[in-house]
């Protein structure tokens, strides 16, 4: 499962997928982390409504780049399946500076709270940091 879920992202990084504020990554020396979120039992829906409804436009306010997002397909460990996508930042350092405003803010924390007022939607959160390589396809437009 693990490798169909990396050609999936490799596939949409290959066809330049990105959509916010691409202008200030260099697709050369840009940081990619991959995160997959675990849905709380019968959470998935509601985890996908907050990302699709608030989360994707509250990272690009703090300059994080969607670049795509995934749901896993439900199999026997994860019955919902997973959320699986990929920000770009100009580096490390960025995405340390982005992350941290993004939790300040009083927008996201109303959200989590509207959000989470019958209990949390995630369980776990992994995250994987990434470099494109030499020889990658091309992943953020010109």
């Amino acid at each position: 499962m693990r490798r169909i879920l990396w050609a999936g992202v490799a596939a949409v990084l290959a066809n330049g997928v990105a959509q916010a504020e691409p202008a200030k990554l260099d697709a050369k020396t840009a940081v990619y982390e991959l995160r997959t979120y675990y849905p709380a039992p019968g959470k998935a829906a509601a985890l996908n409504a907050r990302f699709r409804e608030h989360t994707l436009g509250l990272f690009a306010k703090h300059g994080m780049t969607n670049v795509a997002y995934w749901n896993e397909i439900a199999t026997d460990a994860a019955p919902e399946g997973r959320v699986v996508y990929v920000l770009a930042y100009p580096s490390r350092a960025a995405r340390d500076e982005d992350w941290a405003a993004f939790g300040k803010d009083p927008e996201w924390q109303k959200v989590v709270a509207a959000s989470e007022a019958a209990g949390k939607l995630v369980t776990k959160v992994d995250s994987v940091f990434m470099a494109a390589t030499d020889y990658s396809p091309r992943i953020l437009p010109k």
